[in-house]
């Protein structure tokens, strides 16, 4: 048998897994990554500190199983959309204002280029209408332009511009093959079912980066593959020594970790379940982490305000993709726990109850029910309302300058105010979810199905509160690790044991949990969701106000 290796570069660590060709986990291993914050809203990488990463966690993963290097049929990777830079004889050229020179990464959630954001939406130009009408200060051409004007000698020196994922596969097989999935989600590169591909020069002369004009995309990319195709002659031999692994092993051309999650999930059927799987098209993927994404792929062009996409083939080939998110989710949950006064009183109890901190929360919020003498879970929010932008609104808003609020505070600092503050902010996070949903649906998708993969799906408050909210049944597959195991299709779609990315899909997809909606308490969720939209007019209100 043959086994294939997913990489995923996530936002604060290295992950690693092997997979047989059906699918199944053998093992992972994870190492933790830097992350440089010189400034509020800067976040900086470094690329040797990545691929070092990358380096540990595969030798680890062979040393951890009983599979022999010869049996490695192929390898994949996935990678948060940060921004690599790289010059001469690939040296790493620092991308921050404190001119450390190991810091050659701009990461994806770096907020340094709202300026440039704004200037690049004001030009109301063509190629936005593929970003749901605005650009994110997320993508790559704001940290591009913020870099050409603020660091003039780095950009003169940069030799290469990489996604991350591209950077990854150009250190394990010296090939400048770029993804599609990475230069039409990220960086304006156009592509469309007639057969059309390629860069928009207007658009970069517009926002002042005619250099990639002059020099024909040389440093941006004008090799680019599909997901999953095979780059370059795999692994060079030094790559493959510092791996452990045989020269020549296969390599895929890369994805976005969020885009690798719907690769995990999409083959996954409801298991000993009387369920009619929808199409294909029907079924929305959430990979829910530090942010959430959420993916949904049609069979011809759909514009949703706010919602990036749609892009052409940047997941399975043929299929449109639209990315809707939310820039702050666990990260939020995490916020709101851990800063408050009983914050170490959990901690303390989950280390005696030797549980998870949200464990113990989600069992005194199940006590909460039968003391309050309230019907369900939900209800204990009554008079609580947040909403969740504390890091500006991804979609279906697009507007990062969006802030977080709390409506219902008492002078209450004890365990169960920490546990019914949680429950509303994992319950804003669904509204936000839900409000997502609305705007695609009113756009012509249809969502009859959501897998929920990534960290957050092992929380059990928020996945049924996410199903319950929507109203749209869910499955949790059994391999927990969707993201990686997309990431290792792409190797075995490159192996060329598999006919195609989609057979590699079909064949390793697996099996999951289905979760249908508790539909009696949708009358509940209908009137916070009405709380929940009007919050948004409130904070503009008062912004207009103290702004007029």
């Amino acid at each position: 048998m043959k086994y294939y290796i997913g990489v995923d570069v996530g936002t604060g660590s290295v992950r690693s897994a092997l997979f047989d060709s059906h699918g199944n986990l053998v093992t992972v291993a994870t190492e933790k990554i830097k992350i440089w914050t010189p400034s509020a809203d800067y976040y900086e990488q470094s690329s040797f500190n990545i691929w070092n990463a990358v380096i540990h966690t595969i030798k680890k993963i062979l040393s951890d199983s009983e599979v022999k290097k010869e049996e490695i049929g192929g390898i994949g990777f996935d990678a948060t959309c940060s921004l690599v830079v790289i010059g001469k004889n690939d040296s790493s050229i620092t991308v921050s204002p404190s001119g450390q020179p190991e810091c050659n990464i701009i990461m994806w959630m770096d907020h340094r280029a709202v300026n440039q954001t704004e200037r690049i939406n004001s030009t109301h130009h063509s190629v936005l209408k593929n970003t749901g009408g605005q650009i994110s200060v997320e993508m790559e051409p704001p940290k591009l332009m913020w870099m050409k004007e603020n660091l003039p000698d780095t950009w003169k020196s940069a030799t290469h511009f990489f996604d991350l994922a591209d950077y990854l596969t150009w250190k394990a097989t010296g090939n400048l093959t770029r993804s599609l999935c990475s230069l039409t989600c990220k960086w304006t590169y156009q592509a469309d079912d007639q057969g059309h591909r390629g860069w928009n020069d207007e658009f970069w002369e517009v926002i002042g980066i005619d250099d990639f004009v002059k020099e024909k995309y040389q440093r941006c990319g004008t090799d680019v593959k599909s997901p999953g195709d095979v780059c370059g002659e795999g692994l060079t031999n030094e790559a493959a020594e510092q791996l452990g692994l045989v020269p020549g092993t296969a390599v895929g051309t890369s994805i976005i970790d969020a885009h690798a999650g719907v690769l995990g999930c999409v083959g996954c059927v409801a298991e000993n379940e009387h369920f009619a799987m929808p199409d294909i098209t029907s079924r929305m993927t959430m990979i829910c982490g530090t942010s959430t994404c959420h993916m949904i792929m049609s069979k011809e062009a759909i514009f949703v305000p706010g919602v990036w996409g749609p892009y052409y083939s940047p997941i399975l080939p043929g299929l449109w993709s639209a990315e809707g998110g939310q820039t702050a989710a666990g990260k939020l949950i995490d916020f709101i726990v851990e800063t408050h006064p009983a914050y170490q009183k959990l901690k303390d109890s989950a280390s005696e109850r030797n549980l998870h901190v949200y464990e113990v929360l989600e069992d005194r919020l199940l006590q909460l029910i039968n003391e309050h003498k309230v019907f369900a879970m939900s209800q204990l929010t009554k008079h609580l309302h947040i909403w969740p932008d504390f890091h500006g609104n991804r979609s279906p808003l697009s507007d990062p300058a969006l802030k977080g609020m709390v409506s219902g505070l008492t002078l209450s600092s004890e365990m169960d105010d920490l546990a019914v503050k949680y429950l509303a902010t994992v319950q804003a996070l669904a509204y936000g979810t839900r409000h997502i949903i609305d705007e695609m649906v009113k756009s012509g998708h249809k969502i009859e199905l959501i897998y929920i993969c990534g960290g957050l799906s092992k929380n059990q408050v928020y996945v049924k509160t996410h199903v319950d909210v929507t109203g749209i049944p869910a499955i949790l597959p059994n391999e927990q690790e969707s993201v990686l195991l997309g990431a290792a299709m792409l190797g075995a779609s490159a192996s060329g044991n598999f006919k195609n990315v989609q057979d590699a899909v079909k064949q390793m997809g697996g099996k999951g949990k289905l979760i249908r909606p508790d539909l009696q308490e949708r009358q509940y969720h209908d009137k916070k969701y009405q709380v929940f939209q009007r919050m948004v007019q409130h904070q503009r209100e008062y912004t207009a106000i103290m702004d007029g």
